[in-house]
């Protein structure tokens, strides 16, 4: 245990205890026996979808104060745009968790929320980090259980290439995550630097999103932050997403993925390592000793206390770190506004590489090992921890599928990860749960 760094040692001991106690989170969780078939799908009560609308709304107008009081709201924004089509018209509500379904459905847990969207269409153009291509981006509504898709234009007569926003689709994790569209006549198709905007619209709750990409094949880097995505989705607003059944329109319920575990991948001194748990819980520790403004750092982020408490942290603002991890609060202004950020030194190396094209000092912090920060003031505390914590919520936003979170129902903790061990983590967790899926299935033909 000596080797490991003293903030994570009691997280990890009281975890253990904590899972081996409990027992798998899955058990006398997991919702009864339902149907993904959608013509077998039952409903709940059109209040219920109306509680849930309401709780959104709240949730929203809160999350966009804590944004404003950080400056990063546009003028345009002046309150968040929630649409309510359930007040229109009839909906019901699909209790069916995919629309499509998924090997490890019958695991699934709910969260008791209705799937989103965007209540309208929104664009955002600028360069991508590693091409320096300029590239426009627009987010578009999508059904419930369609989840997140890039359509990614095409020059020529090919069109768009539908690309799900899926871990099994990465391919290619040198300082970004990269996707690749899996058909032969697709093949070579890809779109990168794609965890900042999933980060922000798992961060915001949008379940259900097109992503159309047209120019350079990467997403703009922006500030080299989520905030001015952020701050789009709030300006498009966020709705209950729809789906037609039979002719009907419906909404379609939440679910999470369940915490299966303990699941650990590492290389090297660099791990991340999930604990089953009833809700999520994500902490990050990063280590640069020898660049001494960065030095050691821990942050945790606690989605469902996060939407009681948003300024959860700002009294702490200016507190030296302790044993535990600094608490980042609500996503929006506690880690969308974390920006990318590089080591001085490196530069050069990695231009050599043909990377960063699109870096600058005005998208990225960039830190000398002798001098300190090159271009400051920091945004928050801990920003590049929070910035590696952005990033894993991007990555394990991967996982979901169907108009679902990707993050699952369990305390993971990452230490000096990488891309590629996010993504090596996202699949070991989904072939774990193909895996007991397989087994639950076998237990009943038996």
């Amino acid at each position: 245990m000596s080797a490991i760094p003293r903030p994570i040692r009691h997280v990890a001991t009281d975890l253990s205890h904590s899972a081996n106690s409990a027992g798998p989170v899955t058990s006398g969780r997991r919702a009864s026996n339902f149907q993904s078939n959608l013509s077998r799908a039952s409903f709940s009560p059109l209040n219920d979808s109306r509680e849930s609308a309401g709780k959104l709304h709240c949730m929203m107008a809160c999350r966009l104060a804590s944004l404003r009081a950080l400056g990063l709201t546009g003028a345009r924004v002046a309150t968040p745009r929630i649409s309510y089509p359930l007040f229109r018209r009839s909906f019901a509500v699909l209790s069916s968790p995919r629309a499509s379904s998924q090997p490890w459905d019958e695991l699934s847990q709910p969260t008791g929320e209705l799937q989103t969207t965007l209540s309208s269409s929104v664009s955002v153009s600028g360069v991508g980090l590693h091409l320096g291509l300029q590239t426009t981006v627009t987010l578009l509504p999508a059904a419930a259980g369609a989840g997140r898709v890039f359509h990614v234009v095409v020059p020529g007569d090919r069109g768009l290439v539908g690309i799900g926003a899926d871990v099994r689709n990465v391919v290619d994790t040198r300082l970004s995550t990269v996707l690749g569209a899996a058909g032969v006549q697709e093949s070579g198709v890809r779109v990168g630097t794609v965890e900042h905007l999933l980060s922000a619209l798992e961060g915001c709750g949008v379940d259900n999103c097109v992503i159309r990409v047209d120019g350079g094949g990467e997403m703009p880097l922006l500030d080299g932050s989520a905030a001015v995505w952020v701050r789009h989705i709030m300006a498009a607003g966020i709705e209950p997403a729809t789906v037609t059944v039979a002719g009907a329109t419906a909404e379609r319920r939440r679910w999470n993925l369940p915490g299966k575990g303990p699941i650990t991948v590492q290389h090297g001194d660099s791990f991340i390592a999930a604990f089953p748990r009833a809700s999520p819980l994500l902490t990050y520790g990063i280590d640069f000793p020898h660049v001494p403004a960065i030095g050691r750092q821990w942050v945790s982020w606690d989605p469902a206390r996060a939407q009681q408490q948003p300024q959860l942290d700002a009294a702490a603002e200016h507190e030296e770190q302790g044993e535990q991890p600094q608490e980042c609060g609500d996503y929006m202004s506690g880690i969308a506004p974390a920006r990318t950020f590089c080591i001085l030194e490196q530069v050069e190396q990695m231009r050599a590489a043909g990377l960063i094209k699109g870096g600058s000092l005005d998208n990225a912090l960039v830190c000398s090992q002798t001098r300190g920060w090159v271009n400051p003031p920091l945004r928050v505390p801990f920003e590049p921890c929070r910035h590696k914590l952005l990033d894993l919520i991007g990555d394990l936003a991967l996982c979901g599928r169907g108009g679902n979170s990707g993050i699952p129902n369990a305390h993971i903790v990452a230490y000096k990860a990488s891309h590629a061990l996010h993504v090596a983590f996202g699949k070991a967790l989904i072939d774990a749960l193909e895996a007991e899926a397989t087994d639950l299935a076998k237990g009943k033909d038996a």
